[in-house]
């Protein structure tokens, strides 16, 4: 029998994934590659990728990920990427250069900026060379030919639909991450684009998550396989289709663990913080927005050092030979991003003590990452909680971060509440791609079941342990200054 399916493409900020599922959320194949980067010496901190390169990628990924899927006949293609990340058009419709969330070549002018407290109230973000109204403008002043030969621009997931329908668009969950978009009223910015004197005329209509784009190219129907009516949906940010796929409920909080790891509490209104260290942005469901708190690099921390002391083992390895790991033996810091702070840490490591014990282990360093990773995330979420109070006694988590177990208990000691997960969360932006689909033909949504829930325990001592965490990246953060 022939099964009626979904591609859904997602462009993380490490790898590119596409995926092909059921409507009813099976999960058929699977393909990932990492996206090539390539740095631009004439910026201090520039990432780039050839978009005409992704795209060849995305067609090999799946045409592969088809096969493997057996019988099936492809309904519907979505998409789902990074937040922050852009491509650039030209007037003749080529696509020009990849500007991924990690290139941040607008960084020298972000102090030209002078209503920064302005912007933020518009934008619910504090503007900063992450975002790309400002990669545009490093674009602009270092490279003006190929900034005055734009025609739109878009975000990775925007333009990954673009190339499978010819119709360009924003959808508003991507919109929000520009620094060029109303969050409250749901709109492009005449204001904001003179703030950073950027032509209106570079940025497509906006489109609604979960709406029909159109259809896909009929060359690229033959070209791939794929049925010549196989509709094109308006997926969404990689976070917003993350939380949609665990099924929360308005005032939950959400902690999406993957390259970063945004701390999400759902809103049904514009919330702003008065000192600015939160984000408010646009949900992939039409009424209600995210409000955030973002911890940074840390997925990426923990993928590295993986590769580094476990690169042909499982995770189930990893977590064999935690158990054995102590608090006292490692501690570390390694970069991420605390809401209150301007700048991340650019330098960090392990403390041990000396000269180094016959305990210390490769568990060890391991389990200082992964606490890490957990302090940082509770040091977030206590700032998003003096925005907007969050009262339940749970946390949904998903992400490939929550794979482990020891990462899952960490989290639930430090915050007291108990940690839940579905059975959605390995692959939770792929399948937010099924729903958005489902929502765009007219099908009834699956229900994700929940598979896991961790009991906190010991929180009084865990808080101890907290405050040393602290203390080390205090540490750190004296060496750097």
């Amino acid at each position: 029998m022939i099964k009626k399916a979904y591609l859904i493409v997602d462009i993380g900020t490490g790898n590119a994934r596409v995926g092909v599922a059921s409507p009813a959320g099976e999960l058929l194949s699977i393909k990932r590659e990492n996206v090539q980067y390539e740095s631009d010496n004439r910026y201090e901190e520039s990432i780039y990728f050839d978009p005409n390169k992704l795209w060849d990628e995305i067609c090999r990924l799946s045409a592969e990920a088809i096969a493997e899927a057996g019988s099936v006949q492809i309904e519907a293609i979505t998409a789902t990427s990074q937040r922050e990340g852009i491509v650039i058009m030209d007037k003749d419709g080529n696509s020009v250069l990849g500007m991924p969330n990690i290139d941040h070549r607008g960084r020298a002018w972000e102090n030209e900026l002078a209503a920064k407290a302005q912007v933020y109230q518009i934008t619910g973000r504090y503007p900063t060379s992450l975002f790309s109204a400002f990669k545009l403008v490093g674009l602009r002043e270092v490279y003006p030919d190929i900034f005055n030969d734009i025609a739109c621009f878009m975000s990775i997931s925007d333009w990954v639909q673009y190339k499978f329908s010819g119709i360009c668009g924003y959808e508003h969950s991507q919109a929000s991450e520009t620094l060029l978009y109303d969050v409250a009223r749901k709109n492009w910015s005449q204001e904001l684009f003179a703030q950073f004197n950027l032509p209106t005329a570079i940025v497509p209509p906006l489109k609604e998550a979960g709406s029909i784009l159109g259809y896909i190219l009929p060359d690229l129907a033959v070209k791939m396989g794929i049925n010549a009516g196989a509709k094109v949906i308006v997926g969404g940010g990689d976070t917003q289709l993350a939380i949609k796929s665990i099924a929360p409920s308005a005032n939950d909080v959400v902690i999406v663990s993957g390259t970063t790891t945004p701390i999400i509490k759902i809103v049904e209104d514009y919330v702003l913080d008065s000192d600015r260290r939160t984000w408010t942005s646009r949900h992939v469901e039409a009424d209600e927005f995210i409000l955030e708190a973002n911890a940074g690099v840390t997925g990426l921390n923990y993928q590295r050092l993986k590769e580094i002391f476990y690169p042909n083992e499982g995770y189930d390895i990893i977590e064999k030979e935690l158990e054995k790991v102590t608090y006292s033996q490692c501690v570390a810091s390694l970069g991420s991003l605390i809401a209150d702070e301007d700048k991340p840490l650019t330098k960090g490591g392990f403390i041990f003590n000396a000269p180094v014990s016959h305990q210390l282990t490769r568990g060890s360093f391991v389990f200082a990452i992964l606490w890490d990773i957990a302090c940082s995330i509770y040091e977030n979420y206590k700032f998003l909680c003096a925005v907007s109070p969050h009262n339940e006694s749970y946390i949904w988590a998903c992400g490939g971060g929550m794979e482990s177990r020891k990462l899952r208990q960490f989290i639930a000691n430090l915050f007291g509440k108990s940690i839940k997960i579905r059975d959605t969360f390995r692959q939770a932006s792929v399948l937010g791609g099924v729903l958005v689909c489902n929502e765009a033909l007219g099908l009834e949504n699956f229900e994700p079941v929940l598979l896991d829930e961790v009991e906190p325990q010991n929180h009084e001592q865990f808080e101890q342990l907290y405050l040393e965490w602290k203390n080390a990246r205090r540490t750190f953060k004296q060496v750097t200054s």
